[in-house]
């Protein structure tokens, strides 16, 4: 999240219109996290935490057996009116392709 709070004016100037991040959480941690990484309102912090959007887009990550339950991969999507562009879904322990840069060059 540090670099899209660092290229939030970048990706303005692109046309990006909002930058949302998506967590696995309640409200609470997402308003802390967001707090925590100074957010000031450039990214729309939202809770999911019960899996169900993450479940829609098939992007659920199984981490019952460590104690995590289900989480959401790393991933970054450029969405226009409704429909996605372009979808970058990171490797197991990776942070390769979900990066703000990656979102500047497909923008």
């Amino acid at each position: 999240m540090p670099g899209f709070v660092a290229r939030h004016g970048d990706l303005k100037a692109k046309g990006v219109d909002e930058i949302w991040c998506v967590a696995t959480n309640d409200a609470f941690v997402m308003g802390a996290w967001g707090k925590d990484q100074k957010v000031d309102g450039k990214i729309r912090m939202l809770a999911d935490g019960s899996a169900v959007y993450t479940k829609a887009l098939g992007l659920e990550l199984d981490l019952v057996a460590r104690g995590m339950g289900t989480r959401i991969q790393r991933f970054s999507a450029l969405v226009q009116d409704g429909v996605v562009k372009a979808i970058n879904v990171e490797a197991p322990g990776k942070f390769e392709v979900s990066d703000a840069d990656t979102m500047l060059k497909q923008a």
